[in-house]
């Protein structure tokens, strides 16, 4: 079964638009990947101030494929070319790795 990533994102109140804005802007930098199955951008409501960034993939390799190719050379950009890398929106993370043992899903679908 699939593997799930998920990036838990430590985000002051004042960054939280730049976040959210930076992940709007990087649309199909994983959706192309080779064994990318599931995406999902989770904001806090209430009680922390933690962001979820929930990445579903076929295998580990996949995920270490996109880890040290796509995923490596957006977050490198932005020096290049004499511009300055933006400063990041959070503050802190940690990433957290899950086999799928069980699943479902509606009836129908």
């Amino acid at each position: 079964m699939s593997i799930v990533k998920i990036n838990a994102l430590t985000v002051p109140d004042e960054q939280r638009e730049i976040l959210e804005k930076r992940f709007a802007s990087r649309a199909g930098a994983v959706e192309n990947s080779d064994g990318f199955e599931w995406f999902e951008l989770l904001r806090p409501v209430e009680g922390t101030d933690q962001y979820l960034v929930y990445t579903r993939w076929r295998d580990e390799e996949s995920f270490q494929a996109w880890m040290e190719g796509p995923m490596k050379a957006a977050h490198q950009g932005g020096a290049e070319g004499g511009g300055e890398r933006p400063k990041p929106a959070a503050s802190g993370s940690s990433v957290w790795s899950f086999e799928v043992v069980q699943q479902a899903a509606p009836k129908g679908v």
